[in-house]
């Protein structure tokens, strides 16, 4: 029975290494960083439509559909894995670029959807909260 004391000190001890809660990205930082980052290929909609689109090999998503490709669910980890790199690989050839600047700086305890607190960067969360928050229904 010591498991839940066990997990709770473990995530008191992680959460030291973030920012504190009231630090949250706020709801402008999101966009900011996708206008700055992102726009130019999904464009200033997230629709894929950004002024490089039409050069690219593969056309890229349109963002306001992540969840209505997914069954109406915003699958919080595998989105953060793809804007950081993680879910992609060599093999499938040139695609998105990493962004590494946007796992710089502060961290800040995110729940993806399993119920544990994880320290991830600032800059990541408010993109991918902001990524949610423009989804569409159709």
């Amino acid at each position: 029975m010591k498991t839940p004391w066990i997990a709770a000190a473990l995530t008191g001890a992680i959460m030291t290494g973030c920012t504190a809660m009231d630090e949250m990205p706020q709801p402008g930082e999101g966009r900011a960083l996708f206008q700055e980052n992102c726009a130019v290929c999904h464009g200033a909609e997230a629709r894929g439509d950004g002024p490089m689109a039409d050069g690219l090999d593969k056309k890229p998503a349109d963002l306001t559909r992540i969840a209505a490709r997914n069954g109406g669910s915003f699958p919080r980890a595998e989105v953060l894995s793809l804007i950081d790199g993680y879910a992609r690989s060599d093999l499938e050839g040139p695609g998105m670029p990493e962004f590494g600047e946007l796992l710089k700086g502060d961290l800040v305890p995110l729940d993806t959807g399993d119920g544990i607190l994880t320290p991830t960067p600032r800059k990541l969360v408010a993109l991918m909260e902001y990524l949610e928050s423009i989804q569409t229904g159709q």
